[in-house]
């Protein structure tokens, strides 16, 4: 039979966090003031301040159920066969690295980091969306994508240089931002000297931007494709 990964034992609480979930009710009650995260932070401090003889309860707790977690892993581990055990730890994978990038990316959030910069095509459809004509996003996507394509070199210009403009403001932003991160000591989401754009004449900015355009319109196009499938 199919077996999936939410039938896998879940972990056990750790004991912090047994401590939160009996006594979240409790302090929300004496505290009706605070937000969520006034409110964690005062149960924290409480456990920081707990004496050690009663965080020992919850860290008991904790073994015991981990010794139940263990056997229960175990048995789980037994009825599966080799494929389905390859299978479930690929799907394990996945869903660990989308947690990871989710997690990035809300960070990065959190810390400001600028919105990149636009496409011309981006920007078109932006401006035109609301007023286009279709049942759904899908058709309407499909009708600026087809309506970009005919449009002229003249009449695309003011679109690429708005994602010229676009592009200057976003280098900006980012040199700011980045020296924000370095004060925090956050390096490591500083962009590589390799990463970092050279500088361009206003030919080769132009031919950089239409063959962005271009990209942007392919990827539009087999997007469409898909959905349509």
């Amino acid at each position: 039979r199919g077996i999936s990964s939410d039938e896998r034992p879940k972990r056990p609480l750790t004991a912090y966090f047994r401590f939160l979930k009996e006594n979240r009710s409790a302090f929300r009650q004496n505290n009706p003031e605070m937000n969520n995260m006034e409110l964690v932070k005062k149960i924290a401090d409480t456990w920081k301040e707990l004496p050690a003889s009663q965080k020992q309860v919850y860290e008991e707790a904790r073994k015991t159920d981990w010794q139940r977690y263990k056997e229960r892993l175990a048995a789980y581990k037994a009825q599966l066969t080799p494929a389905q055990a390859a299978a479930l730890k690929e799907e394990r994978s996945k869903r660990l690295a989308k947690r990871r990038s989710f997690r990035a990316k809300r960070e990065l959030t959190v810390l400001g980091k600028p919105k990149r910069s636009r496409s011309g095509f981006n920007i078109f459809v932006s401006e035109n969306f609301q007023e286009s004509e279709g049942i759904s996003p899908v058709a309407k996507l499909k009708q600026l994508f087809d309506a970009w394509q005919k449009l002229s070199s003249s009449q695309k210009q003011p679109y690429l240089q708005l994602a010229e403009d676009d592009k200057v403001r976003y280098e900006n932003e980012m040199k700011s931002w980045e020296a924000k991160m370095v004060e925090l000591g956050r390096e490591d989401l500083i962009r590589s000297r390799k990463q970092k754009p050279k500088t361009k004449t206003a030919e080769t900015a132009k031919n950089a931007e239409t063959a962005k355009a271009s990209s942007q319109e392919n990827k539009a196009k087999l997007k469409l494709k898909k959905r349509e499938e």
